[in-house]
């Protein structure tokens, strides 16, 4: 399979996409473009999965896009505002696989949301799945699907891979700062002490965050609930947060998050509330 195209997906959307919970990415236009595009994580410069672009629906009223929440993860209280009004129209994906390893591409001048995947990239795609062994041009099987760590039509995750230690290509660029659109929680400055030991300090924001994901100070004192984190790596985290010394619980991610930003002493870590316990982190200078 020779993946040629590529769609470029800011956070928190394509995170969504990647765990299997937004089936329809909303664009302004439609596209004439049918069959596999590689899914690009904005301001990663790589591919972090290949899906089916498999149909483009006509725009939707307010009413229709509200009742398919489901499909694309737009809260109801942004579509209302009219913060995504020209975003309407459902480019339908099926059949997502992440990659094991992102991989980087060169973004042409000019392009913008779709691009044109070149040679090297489009092998280093294809030369993934079929590490794999699996034809994605056909049809998976279940059990087929689940070893190959797709996203069934159905719209439900199914159990991913386990993703190597080091799933960032040393020759792609630092993101950049986004907005996913969500409610702003606040900033968090990186300290010395952060960047060693793997921490980010909520001192000023606990009171932000829902009570009930607020546990204590020991994994026997764990909240009620968890949060779900999209921190721009290939998984999103599931952590409640340490009401004693004030920061996510689990933290092995956030050494790799400083890594893949390139944090330095002085950054800070801005974090944004894209749903109901789904947050959003990216990095500030």
């Amino acid at each position: 399979m020779n993946v040629t195209k590529g769609l470029i997906i800011d956070d928190p959307w394509i995170g969504y996409i990647l765990d299997g919970s937004k089936t329809w990415e909303m664009r302004s236009r439609t596209w004439g473009h049918r069959g596999w595009i590689g899914l690009i994580r904005k301001g990663t410069g790589a591919v972090w999965a290949v899906a089916r672009l498999v149909d483009v629906g006509a725009p939707l009223s307010e009413e229709e896009m509200i009742a398919s929440f489901d499909k694309h993860r737009i809260p109801p209280d942004m579509i209302r505002s009219g913060a995504v009004a020209k975003w309407t129209t459902p480019w339908k994906l099926a059949d997502v696989r992440k990659l094991s390893s992102p991989v980087p591409y060169r973004h042409k001048s000019g392009a913008v949301t779709q691009v044109d995947l070149d040679a090297e990239t489009s092998d280093g795609i294809a030369r993934q799945l079929a590490d794999r062994s699996v034809d994605i041009g056909k049809p998976q099987p279940a059990s087929t699907a689940a070893a190959g760590n797709w996203v069934s039509k159905s719209n439900a995750p199914v159990q991913p891979a386990p993703a190597p230690k080091k799933v960032f290509p040393a020759n792609v660029a630092p993101p950049k700062f986004h907005n996913g659109g969500g409610r702003l929680i606040g900033e968090c400055e990186v300290t010395d002490g952060a960047l060693k030991n793997s921490y980010i300090r909520l001192t000023k924001l606990m009171d932000k965050f829902p009570r009930d994901a607020i546990g204590g100070s020991n994994d026997s004192t764990t909240a009620r609930r968890e949060l779900i984190v999209d921190w721009g790596g290939p998984e999103l985290v599931r952590t409640d947060l340490d009401g004693q010394k004030k920061f996510f619980r689990r933290r092995g991610w956030v050494g790799d998050f400083y890594k893949l930003n390139r944090a330095k002493a002085g950054d800070k870590v801005r974090i944004e509330e894209a749903a109901a316990y789904r947050y959003c982190i990216s990095l500030v200078r």
